[in-house]
């Protein structure tokens, strides 16, 4: 597996009234200024690394807040690459099928709405893993978050590079993974979120009810697909009922992710819109698939990223009519 341990600096709006806003596809969280990025060689230890400053073209006036953390000023953001040059760099650096690793679940929602806004693909990248979560499961904790600066303390690593420096929290973030038991983080990685649940003080199981069993499926309920458009003829799978009333809804276009994931959009007549989030995975043991589903409430929010993420798409010209209940 190809892990990159990744981390990112951002630049944020001066207002969430900004006039930027009316002229982006998407409501845009942050401005990546900063990538940094260590590998991880195959038996697990820290390898080489990559960093570069990146040129703002929307939030250009540093927010003070983040110039005060980051200390980026207005000239040392002149002199960075433009995000796709930083981009491409990031590619051809990390190779192909990359898996990054990071700290908390906010980089990876920036760098993809990055990508948004600049009409990039991802499809290079295989998949995200949220570092937290195995640290989390390996030290007793729960669901709540932790500073990357308590799982150092918790491990006695001393802190040799700056924080709030990409490459630097990048290369902390890989130190704390040399004291985790990665083989074993990643296998448990997917029923993750289910354990770490169960550790809350409030923690209460879900009532086995038709909606709420149609609301979440895990990857054990649907199991043994030879192909992916095997899974996707399963109804079980890619249609949809309204997880308030039962009705049928009307899908839009399977939108694929990278790493098996695919999302839709769906709608009901009476309870409105439901984002549908399919991941596809293969056993590389038996050669089958093996697929679970999350439905969620569609607030404007996630709308409006999928319809950006449909646009993308179809600007690219793959040569495919939008088709439901069918992966793009």
């Amino acid at each position: 597996m190809n892990l990159v341990v990744l981390d990112l600096e951002w630049n944020q709006a001066m207002s969430s009234k900004s006039e930027v806003f009316n002229h982006l596809p998407i409501h845009l969280r942050g401005e990546i200024i900063e990538i940094g990025a260590v590998r991880l060689n195959p038996d697990l230890s820290i390898g080489d690394e990559f960093t570069a400053d990146v040129r703002p073209v929307y939030f250009r006036r540093m927010h003070y807040k983040v110039k005060k953390i980051t200390g980026f000023d207005k000239d040392r953001l002149s002199r960075g690459l433009s995000f796709p040059e930083a981009m491409q760099n990031l590619r051809d650096w990390c190779g192909d099928d990359v898996t990054f690793l990071t700290w908390g679940w906010d980089d990876q929602g920036i760098f993809e709405q990055n990508i948004i806004i600049h009409d990039l693909d991802w499809d290079w990248i295989a998949g995200w893993i949220n570092l937290q979560m195995i640290y989390n499961l390996q030290t007793g904790g729960d669901k709540n978050q932790k500073s990357l600066a308590s799982a150092m303390e918790h491990f006695g690593i001393e802190q040799t590079r700056i924080a709030h420096d990409a490459l630097g929290d990048a290369y902390n973030t890989a130190l704390v993974t040399t004291h985790l038991d990665m083989e074993e983080g990643l296998r448990l990685y997917p029923e993750a979120d289910e354990i770490l649940a169960r550790r809350m003080p409030n923690y209460k199981p879900a009532q086995d009810t038709p909606a709420a069993q149609d609301a979440l499926l895990r990857e054990s309920s649907l199991t043994s697909f030879e192909t992916k458009a095997d899974a996707f003829a399963d109804a079980k799978l890619h249609a949809l009922a309204c997880p308030i009333c039962g009705s049928s809804c009307e899908g839009s276009r399977w939108i694929s992710q990278s790493d098996g994931r695919y999302m839709n959009l769906f709608d009901c007549s009476e309870h409105g819109s439901f984002l549908a989030r399919i991941r596809l995975k293969k056993d590389p043991d038996n050669e089958l698939w093996t697929a679970g589903r999350l439905i969620y409430e569609a607030d404007e929010e996630m709308q409006a990223f999928y319809r950006a993420k449909l646009s993308q798409t179809r600007r690219r010209g793959r040569g495919r009519s939008p088709r439901k209940s069918r992966p793009a």
